[in-house]
């Protein structure tokens, strides 16, 4: 049985239903809340790890007795308030397909970006949710602490991006809605960004020390603005491609770092 139990929602007026179902779909909605939405055992699993708080937690009426949200619940801090919704009105607003159907309202972090000497990724502009998504976890399995997205990146706390993520971003400091000027004013570490306008291939770079690696536009690569300030490297692409995904390219420059740094001798 849940903890906490309350009445059963039906209405998709109650406006918690409305809420949600807002910060599933539209952007303009979670900024104007500064909410967003978790969906699945993963991700609320993920929060509950890092200690993160819930603003609720919502779950269709037929969940309650699943064992996962069971043990899930047992976990919450005892004053988190849970909403049961009808089955059927649940999977009207859910975005995600069949499965463990419950869901946690939480407030997105708004960190203050502090100087920066330290490792740490800027997504310029990335805009696709799915490789902002994979940027975040590559960043998180290999100790890149610092996310600094430029102001028309991808949301990184959209379901969508959780989703991508697969939770990584409550591993994360992440600083979004910047200006390029905001990011030369407090990053300190030197700049590097891949670019096809180089031959330097980033196996002849020293990347031991602390690196603010670029990530740029899908289509339109790094800004001219930071990638003037910026070391160019090149990924070898023997076969010719013109290019490589940036979430494939991000990822590639984050692990020869971290193969520098403490696989140089394998």
């Amino acid at each position: 049985m849940v903890a906490n139990p309350t009445e059963l929602i039906t209405s998709d007026k109650n406006n918690t239903v409305k809420l949600v179902k807002g910060l599933l779909t539209q952007a303009r909605q979670r900024k104007k809340h500064s909410q967003t939405v978790l969906e699945g055992v993963h991700l609320i699993d993920a929060a509950l790890r890092s200690d993160y708080p819930f603003a609720q937690i919502l779950l269709a009426e037929s969940a309650h007795t699943h064992p996962e949200v069971g043990q899930l619940l047992t976990r919450l801090p005892s004053h988190t308030p849970i909403t049961t919704l009808s089955d059927s009105l649940y999977e009207s607003i859910r975005s995600l397909g069949t499965g463990i159907d419950i869901m946690a309202l939480i407030t997105i972090p708004t960190p203050s970006l502090p100087m920066l000497a330290e490792d740490c990724l800027i997504l310029n502009d990335v805009q696709d949710s799915g490789n902002v998504g994979t940027l975040l976890r590559t960043a998180a399995a290999v100790g890149i602490p610092h996310i600094l997205c430029t102001s028309a990146t991808a949301q990184a706390w959209s379901p969508k991006t959780l989703r991508a993520g697969m939770g990584a971003q409550f591993a994360l400091h992440i600083y979004e809605g910047l200006s390029i000027q905001d990011i030369l004013d407090h990053v300190q570490a030197p700049l590097f960004a891949t670019s096809s306008h180089t031959d330097t291939l980033i196996y002849q770079h020293d990347l031991t020390q602390p690196i603010a690696w670029i990530m740029g536009h899908e289509g339109q690569g790094v800004s001219a603005e930071l990638m003037q300030c910026a070391t160019p490297i090149a990924l070898p692409q023997p076969n010719g491609q013109e290019s490589l995904n940036v979430a494939i390219a991000g990822s590639l420059c984050l692990y020869e770092t971290l193969r520098q740094r403490k696989y140089a001798t394998l």
